[in-house]
């Protein structure tokens, strides 16, 4: 395993965003639960540290408690293709989907456990009795037995889930009940997630978020964007300066370096509006669905150009599918007629530099005219509360958190993921009328501030965190 650093950072920058009595209500909670706890530490544990939704957010928000001084410390556990292939059978059947068909039996469950096995006895000997965990997602919740015997108060967070559970989700759920009973509360990101026979008292629902200071989000002017875009190889531009730079977390300049590879017939150009979905690539994703709704009804007299952009497949430890799903994005993206093919751009963005890449990301998602998150399933949708916050106008499917995030018609559009005319239409009708797509974009960056951010989550995670600790150390005086 290995574990993660956290530089602190104060949660003052927050007042001209949400205002001095929403952070102030974040700095008194965040105070709250240090003196509850005492030298105790909080961990959090997860399966990779770059590459998706959770170990983003934990990139940014650990980072407000630990400046609070509240001693937190993160740590990722190792696996290997067999195990995180089974872990992306339960992912997938989560979200309520057949994923690749396979078995979960016995067989299933002792190479889960083998797995884990290893991971137990270095993280025991870290963690202390009196100490609070939460363990994100089925990857690492097989840790909440050796854990709780260690005498350590356990949270299992989980971030994915189906709108309806049906026969898929359930198989993943008599899978993983066993290994959740020694946990003292589960985190779900929507109320529909939680399953049947949890109990209500136990259970927390908490909404992720996007942190505002993060790379990923900090403002960026258009100069700023050309060239990040431009030097990445994504947009070039011959107007474009070349100096490149961005602001890294720990306040020094970065400068883009690396390049993104991208699969087109020509180069973008660099006056066409830009529709762009950003995601893993997942087959829940649909991002074949969006290439195919692109192509077939989006009229070219709009000369909009598409991409689907996504992290090297290489760098994301956790999910194997990756670089399949990837080949077969742009096996389909071969198979469309010339005509078509020439307006769809695949990119894949490198992950050597964490912050170079949400430096990049970022630049993408200001530089386009519409973004698209088009999942047939989705836990929540991070990206899809990074473009709101960005203020471009924004189309989701309507599944998921991201129902939850977007008004339709107000701060966004939402569309049937299962309907090629009804993305292509949402598309057109954003680019085609710019005034009503600024108006839900505004209203879009305003619903983020107020839900949205890390304060939001963070209140809400120190009032589980009380709860739990609290009445722990009410049975147990000697954790006072």
């Amino acid at each position: 395993m290995d574990e993660i650093p956290i530089n602190p950072r104060p949660t003052d920058g927050f007042v001209e965003i949400i205002g001095q009595e929403r952070t102030q209500q974040l700095a008194e909670a965040l105070a709250v639960t240090r003196d509850l706890l005492g030298g105790a530490t909080v961990w959090h544990v997860n399966s990779t540290a770059a590459g998706g939704g959770v170990s983003e957010m934990l990139q940014s928000v650990l980072s407000y408690p630990a400046a609070a001084g509240i001693r937190v410390r993160w740590i990722v556990i190792e696996g290997n293709d067999e195990f995180f292939g089974l872990t992306k059978r339960l992912h997938h059947l989560l979200h309520g989907s057949a994923g690749d068909g396979g078995q979960l039996g016995d067989e299933e469950h002792r190479l889960y456990e083998r797995t884990i096995g290893p991971e137990e006895r270095p993280l025991t000997t870290l963690v202390r009795a009196g100490d609070l965990v939460v363990l994100h997602d089925p990857q690492v919740l097989g840790l909440a037995r050796c854990l709780s015997v260690r005498g350590a108060t356990v949270i299992w967070s989980c971030h994915v889930g189906a709108d309806e559970p049906n026969h898929e989700t359930r198989r993943a759920w008599e899978f993983l009940l066993p290994y959740l009973t020694p946990t003292a509360a589960q985190t779900f990101t929507r109320a529909q997630y939680r399953w049947e026979t949890l109990d209500p008292a136990r259970v927390a629902v908490i909404p992720p978020c996007i942190d505002a200071f993060a790379t990923k989000n900090k403002r960026l002017d258009d100069t700023a964007v050309g060239e990040i875009l431009n030097a990445a190889g994504l947009v070039r531009d011959p107007q474009a300066g070349e100096s490149a730079e961005f602001p890294r977390q720990d306040g020094s300049t970065g400068r883009v370096r690396n390049r993104v590879r991208m699969v087109q017939d020509a180069p973008l150009d660099p006056e066409a509006p830009i529709v762009c979905q950003i995601s893993r690539w997942d087959p829940l994703k649909d991002h074949a669905g969006v290439m195919r709704a692109f192509a077939a009804c989006v009229p070219p007299e709009l000369g909009a150009q598409l991409v689907l952009a996504g992290p090297s497949p290489d760098s994301v430890d956790d999910d194997p599918e990756s670089k399949e799903t990837l080949a077969e994005i742009v096996a389909t993206r071969d198979d469309l007629p010339p005509e078509r093919r020439q307006r769809v751009h695949i990119c894949s963005v490198p992950m050597d530099d964490l912050e170079e890449n949400a430096a990049i990301i970022n630049a993408l998602q200001r530089r386009s005219g519409v973004i698209v998150q088009k999942s047939l399933a989705e836990g929540f949708g991070l990206t899809v509360a990074e473009a709101m916050w960005k203020g471009t106008p924004t189309i989701g499917s309507r599944v998921g958190g991201i129902q939850d995030q977007i008004e339709s018609g107000e701060s966004g559009l939402l569309v049937d993921p299962r309907s090629d005319d009804e993305l292509g239409s949402a598309i057109e009708s954003l680019l085609s009328k710019p005034a009503a797509a600024a108006e839900m974009a505004e209203n879009a960056r305003q619903r983020v501030a107020e839900r949205y951010l890390a304060p939001s989550y963070l209140i809400a995670q120190q009032s589980l965190i009380r709860r739990v600790a609290g009445g722990s150390r009410q049975a147990d005086p000697s954790a006072a």
